[in-house]
């Protein structure tokens, strides 16, 4: 007969917060990195882009282990499919804060001066969706407590919200510094101008996939 531990399963709760946390700590370095790289200081950029690589390592690490571990228990808190598509959409936030600093750094990418200020708003507003993406999966365990009910469901899904329009500004703000970068793309070099552009996409991806998160976790709730 199968132990209670083995039909019951252990919950998937605290590795899901540790891997949020992770995430988002490695979006959050983009901040300076950015700085460092509008100064064109290129080895304090290079020093943080490599934190960043670790730190979505360490994410990938944590994916990895509750992927390999995660029992198949008939009575988990979250169900097994649940919890590994959700930690799927948290990984790919660190991985696509990895590819900008990556590209970035490999390219010694040039920001014209007329988008700069606007661009690191534009990021620190994505940024923002990630940190609100956190705050979602850290309800998890209040959720837990009164069996995905009651006032808690509402507060989740208030913090959703609040997700969505955090997403709907930085699509307001992506459309203003496609704007600006096509009023002067006479002056930019033509490879360099493709380069932004993908930037500017991937950049606006980290608000998305932060929706996405918030998104799968409303859908377990609704369950």
């Amino acid at each position: 007969m199968p132990s209670l531990f083995n039909v019951f399963g252990q919950s998937p709760i605290r590795p899901l917060q540790k891997h949020m946390i992770t995430v988002h700590e490695c979006v959050s370095e983009l901040q300076p990195f950015f700085i460092a790289a509008m100064k064109k200081d290129w080895a304090i950029a290079e020093k943080i882009q490599s934190h960043i690589a670790k730190l979505e390592g360490d994410a990938d690490d944590i994916k990895r282990d509750l992927r390999l571990h995660l029992p198949r228990g008939l009575f988990m808190a979250v169900p097994r499919s649940d919890a590994l598509e959700l930690i799927s959409k948290q990984d790919l936030l660190a991985n696509r804060a990895k590819d900008i600093s990556g590209v970035v750094l490999g390219r010694r990418m040039e920001f014209p001066e007329p988008i700069q200020e606007d661009y690191m708003k534009f990021l620190q507003r994505c940024i923002d969706a990630s940190y609100q993406a956190h705050k979602v999966i850290r309800e998890l365990d209040k959720l837990l407590e009164v069996g995905f009910r009651g006032r808690e469901v509402k507060i989740v899904e208030e913090m959703v919200d609040i997700l969505h329009q955090i997403e709907k500004d930085t699509d307001r703000m992506q459309i203003q510094i496609r704007r600006t970068i096509f009023s002067i793309e006479g002056k930019l070099p033509p490879v360099g101008v493709v380069f932004l552009y993908k930037v500017i996409e991937w950049t606006g991806d980290l608000a998305n996939r932060a929706q996405h998160v918030g998104d799968r976790l409303q859908m377990l709730v609704a369950r």
